[in-house]
């Protein structure tokens, strides 16, 4: 593919992720920052190569979407993919995942959050900013419990990104776009599919949120991510996603059904000589439960501080046992990638018809004469002036020039 290249050079930096942008030079996040590659990027390589991710049966939606969302194996590493539309024209943003499958230890997280995998019941939320490491954190949980139980484990994800091979458990994965057309009916589909463990891969809408705290109060544990930066934003936050008359009871039924609520960060750890999860971990205790259940998540903070006897952790401490921590999984410590490409196929399931091709070139889109260095694009990019250009005039543009 035209994009192992990049993803070699990327795991080459030891790289999170890779942006690919029409007149710039690649960019590679590194322990958090920003490099920057030498050689600017063809728009015309770029649409290329988005084609060849996106698959011809998925073009058409991304034309009519303008993005689109995806996992794949490239270069042995298996990455997740947007590709998306901007003002410079057609570009990805890749993130590569690890390896080899995640797990407590191989993330360097504490022991204890194995216990967050144990109960048969109730809401467990991981929390955390884009690209703070949730679904990684996810996946451990999962590959704890397929350690350990027979237990029949369902995922919703959009994408999919970790490939679990059943051992003791098993596992049905669904992506939202392809195998359901979304979470909310994936998440009723899943109350007549018999699972154990639920697991959703991203809240956002109240009706997802509604369905999900349905799904822990029916006698399944739900594995559940959402975007919050502390376990009382995360209350909060699912909280106040819904009309004001209904707060009140949402809160009694989180506070029925919530088990806890980790929210974690990524830092730079010179020993592990990798990014280690940070955390701060909020159990569900009856003083807590009281809390959510009156409204008073501002007092979350101070459950933690006095909650170690119970299990919870504050980011304090916690950094003070990883500080005392003795040895560190490093990224030599693994093994080759060994997950199997997820069939390219469209995101609504179906084949799409191929581009047709435009009569004329955009209106809205004109050539720069500057270099990448000083704003402007190669000669293989196209500015956008008119947010509703169509982006099949744009690529005809492109691959006419």
């Amino acid at each position: 593919m035209l994009i192992d290249s990049y993803v070699r050079e990327a795991r080459s930096r030891q790289a999170s992720d890779l942006h690919l942008e029409p007149g710039l030079p690649p960019a590679y996040r590194v322990r958090g920052r920003l490099q920057l590659g030498d050689a600017p990027v063809a728009g015309r390589t770029l649409i290329d190569l988005a084609r060849e991710v996106v698959g011809e049966g998925g073009w058409g939606d991304f034309l009519a979407r303008r993005s689109f969302d995806g996992s794949r194996v490239v270069a042995g590493v298996r990455v997740r993919v947007n590709v998306l539309q901007s003002a410079r024209g057609v570009g990805l943003a890749v993130r590569l995942l690890g390896a080899t499958q995640p797990s407590l230890e191989r993330l360097n997280l504490h022991p204890d959050l194995a216990k967050l995998a144990a109960p048969r019941h109730g809401l467990v939320l991981v929390c955390g900013a884009t690209g703070s490491g949730k679904s990684a954190t996810l996946a451990a949980l999962i590959e704890h419990v397929n350690d350990t139980e027979a237990r029949h484990v369902l995922t919703l994800e959009q994408p999919i990104e970790y490939v679990f091979r059943p051992r003791r458990a098993f596992i049905r994965q669904r992506e939202v776009g392809r195998d359901t057309p979304s979470f909310n009916q994936g998440l009723l589909d899943a109350l007549r599919e018999d699972p154990d463990v639920l697991v959703v891969g991203e809240m956002r809408e109240p009706e997802t949120m509604r369905l999900t705290l349905a799904a822990a109060e029916t006698g399944h544990l739900v594995l559940a991510t959402m975007h919050a930066s502390t376990a009382a934003e995360a209350v909060t936050r699912l909280v106040s996603s819904f009309d004001a008359e209904a707060q009140a009871g949402v809160r009694a039924q989180l506070a029925a059904c919530l088990n806890a609520v980790v929210c974690q960060r990524l830092t730079w750890w010179p020993a592990a000589g990798r990014r280690v999860p940070e955390l701060e971990l909020l159990t569900a205790t009856d003083a807590v439960r009281n809390h959510i259940r009156e409204g008073h998540a501002f007092k979350l903070k101070s459950a933690m501080d006095t909650g170690a006897r119970e299990g919870m952790w504050t980011l304090g401490r916690y950094r003070r046992w990883l500080e005392e921590r003795p040895r560190f999984f490093t990224a030599s410590d693994g093994g080759p990638p060994t997950e199997q490409a997820v069939p390219q196929v469209a995101p609504s399931g179906r084949a799409r018809a191929p581009l047709p091709r435009a009569t004329g070139a955009s209106s809205a889109a004109a050539r720069s004469a500057a270099g990448p260095h000083d704003g402007g694009v190669d000669d293989g990019a196209v500015v956008i002036g008119d947010e509703d250009v169509d982006i099949g005039d744009l690529i005809a543009q492109i691959q006419g020039s």
